[in-house]
């Protein structure tokens, strides 16, 4: 079964290593998968390429659609397998898109991998079915606020963050670019009791400058309310590029 992935500035598929570079493993160094399709439309998304191509109509800031042809790869699950295990890390997030639409040759993917350590970083609208559920240690689950565009109907599904808030795989890391979005979160940690210790709150930008702005007084709210803060260690290190 195949898997479709996103590209790198090659144009060959997005499998890399270097280190996580938000949330709870912040810092670890891992493969990366990053497979293409998403069924959210976030209009800060900073992986456009990932679905916003030609004939998409949904709003992106930048107003740039992406040709799918130049921009998806599919690949074999055994390919991306060899792939995978060739960067010789033992951790191995799997993101997008969203990575979840992809579900059965995920688990085949997995099964081929039986020691890696697997993250998945997921909008947290859609669910992994037993034979992949089995196979992850992690699941980063950033759910969109208003300010991403996407409506709520569509973004935050009671059923699906109900079950996320009693794994206690599941972290979550909320994308914030205002004071006002702490409210919304605040009134979801309320509404689905998330763990303690598992809200991340981290800035929305794809420069350094911009984080940084946003961290500073982010920094507060965190500690005012309980929350843990994570930065974008890649956009510091790369910059905003694919492959990083």
């Amino acid at each position: 079964m195949p898997l479709i992935l996103a590209t790198d500035d090659s144009g060959g598929p997005e499998i890399f290593a270097s280190v996580q570079g938000e949330g709870p493993s912040m810092g670890s160094p891992c493969t990366f998968v990053r497979l293409s399709r998403c069924n959210l439309a976030c209009v800060w998304c900073d992986t456009a390429y990932t679905w916003h191509f030609e004939g998409d109509d949904r709003p992106h800031r930048d107003g740039v659609t992406f040709e799918r042809k130049a921009n998806q790869v599919t690949l074999e699950v055994a390919e991306v397998a060899a792939r995978i295990e060739a960067l010789g890390q033992n951790r191995l997030v799997i993101t997008g898109g969203e990575p979840l639409l992809q579900a059965p040759a995920l688990a085949q993917l997995l099964e081929r991998l039986p020691d890696m350590t697997v993250e998945v970083e997921t909008n947290g609208t859609t669910k992994a079915p037993v034979p992949l559920d089995i196979r992850i240690d992690q699941f980063n689950v950033s759910p969109k606020l208003a300010h991403s565009g996407n409506p709520a109907e569509l973004a935050l599904l009671p059923e699906r963050l109900d079950a996320y808030a009693t794994d206690p795989r599941a972290w979550f890391k909320f994308v914030i670019a205002e004071p006002s979005d702490v409210d919304d979160v605040l009134l979801l940690r309320d509404r689905y009791r998330f763990r303690p210790g598992h809200v991340f709150l981290m800035p929305e930008g794809t420069d350094s400058a911009t984080l940084r702005n946003r961290e500073a007084w982010l920094a507060e709210l965190c500690v005012k309310h309980g929350f843990r803060m994570s930065d974008r260690l890649h956009i510091h290190l790369f910059g905003d590029t694919r492959g990083t």
